[in-house]
């Protein structure tokens, strides 16, 4: 009886390790970066950054801080601008690089770390900021990220698509979303406000589409995110 009972239990371990876990799938790949990447440290992960040296009443400077790597003789610190989208690449000798950035302005960024001795080019996570500005005790609300369908991806024939997308904000009170959606390049059609991440829309087989969304928050601060395109199959 007990050989019966050892024999089931083991095969229920077994059985449950070889199943994946449902919460790692969707993941997304740039919330935990490259095996084997650096960990980011500063500034946190959709915080408010409030300690950068004011330069001037535009700037201030941030340093930005990761764990060390052993095997990388470099890094280079990637920075995006979420309202214009410009980007800028800084190298940097050790694990940590002052960068003067504009203030009351979101960023998200990243570190590669490099090796002299092999093509070595491990990518961390991305993570969101926003760069505090003086006086400011309200936030704009990150620029949406697209979900799916995935940004210059193709999804299966269908009539039907879910579009659905991934919000934040410092100070976390985000109140509804405006979809703009259309085969023009710059959509220009409002699709519909929602409070939720996910809007559904009728689509035809073999077209192109343009999507883009407002978040606004309960203080009437509004981002713009990026232009998102996906091809119907």
């Amino acid at each position: 009886m007990r050989t019966t009972q050892f024999a089931m239990s083991l095969l229920l371990l077994l059985t449950l390790t070889a199943c994946p876990g449902s919460k790692d799938d969707g993941v997304d790949p740039d919330s935990l970066g490259d095996p084997g990447s650096v960990s980011l440290i500063f500034p946190e992960n959709n915080s408010e950054c409030t300690e950068g040296a004011v330069v001037d009443e535009l700037q201030s400077a941030v340093t930005f801080q990761w764990e060390a790597s052993e095997s990388a003789d470099y890094y280079e610190v990637n920075l995006k601008n979420l309202i214009d989208g410009s980007t800028r690449l800084t190298e940097a000798g050790n694990n940590e690089s002052t960068i003067t950035l504009a203030s009351n302005t979101p960023y998200e960024w990243f570190v590669v770390s490099k090796s002299n001795a092999s093509d070595m080019a491990l990518k961390s996570a991305t993570w969101k900021f926003y760069n505090a500005g003086a006086g400011v005790v309200n936030y704009a609300p990150f620029p949406a990220e697209a979900e799916y369908p995935e940004r210059g991806g193709s999804i299966p024939a269908t009539t039907k698509v879910s579009l659905q997308w991934q919000a934040s904000d410092v100070d976390d009170d985000i109140v509804d979303f405006e979809v703009f959606f259309g085969t023009e390049t710059t959509p220009s059609i409002l699709l519909g406000t929602t409070g939720q991440t996910t809007m559904e829309t009728d689509v035809v087989s073999g077209r192109t589409y343009y999507w883009q969304v407002k978040t606004k928050d309960s203080e009437g601060n509004t981002s713009q995110s990026e232009v998102f395109n996906f091809k119907v199959g």
